[in-house]
């Protein structure tokens, strides 16, 4: 727990308190966020060339602005000549020279960025699912239903899938926050179905693919049939919707051939 925290601590902006976010790398090997990088040369009198991702807070735009905004330090109002931009580094107190294209001239710290995303992850894969049916205090989730779409500690497990019941049939999952829909399953294998056999027109799994039954068949993803026969099916659909005026006009031609011969 400790070392998460000191870990945590390294993957934080010395700006804005919170985790990177698009860090670049200065000079000086220091790290900071990108949209914070802009803000604290707006709060120096200086105008970065912004992206659509690193515009600054409005009010702080507007607050800049109006205190005479371009007028810092070494520059002159009408200047020709570009002048180098100083940054002052929030974790080492320094003022670091970006030159003239200011952050334009930053490169990316992608590799953090990953650290810092992976490390999210990682948070949230550890952070303890607590039972969504016990009285306070809740306690932690052992299993997960698929068909109750909850979580459940083992009492209240045995609680919601009474013996002698069709929910004592419900089989426990791992717990989890995000349940997938059950997909259809292999009468044969119990496993879940991957394709589709052409041949024997039918759902198969993994382990049937491998049958000497299947050996010669043509055999594709569940999606691509998917897809495949909905494709054929909108066709004829469309076709017998088109038909549809001509084919009623012809059964009430036919009935009304019917009348005159029984007349």
């Amino acid at each position: 727990q400790t070392s998460m925290k000191n870990m945590e601590r390294e993957l934080v902006c010395p700006v804005c308190k919170e985790m990177y976010k698009q860090p670049l790398a200065l000079p000086c090997t220091h790290n900071v966020c990108h949209v914070c990088a802009s803000e604290v040369l707006l709060q120096h009198g200086h105008l970065p060339r912004l992206g659509r991702r690193a515009v600054p807070k409005p009010d702080r735009l507007d607050r800049l602005l109006k205190s005479g905004f371009g007028t810092y330090p070494g520059r002159k109002r009408g200047a020709v000549h570009p002048q180098t931009v100083s940054f002052p580094c929030p974790a080492c107190q320094r003022d670091v020279d970006l030159g003239e294209r200011g952050l334009g001239s930053l490169f990316r710290n992608l590799t953090l960025e990953r650290v810092v995303e992976r490390y999210r992850q990682t948070i949230n894969i550890s952070a303890a699912i607590m039972c969504q049916f016990c009285k306070p205090p809740q306690l932690e989730a052992t299993k997960g239903c698929t068909e109750c779409k909850s979580s459940f500690c083992n009492e209240c497990f045995k609680l919601y899938h009474p013996w002698g019941t069709q929910k004592a049939q419900h089989e426990p999952t791992p717990p989890t926050l995000t349940f997938r829909p059950k997909g259809l399953m292999c009468p044969e294998h119990k496993e879940e179905v991957t394709h589709y056999c052409k041949t024997c027109q039918r759902l198969v799994c993994q382990l049937c693919r491998v049958r000497r039954t299947h050996t010669s068949h043509k055999i594709t993803p569940v999606l691509s049939a998917y897809q495949a026969l909905r494709e054929k099916l909108t066709k004829s659909l469309a076709y017998i919707l088109s038909s549809q005026d001509t084919v009623q006009t012809q059964i009430a031609e036919l009935e009304e051939t019917v009348k005159h011969t029984e007349v």
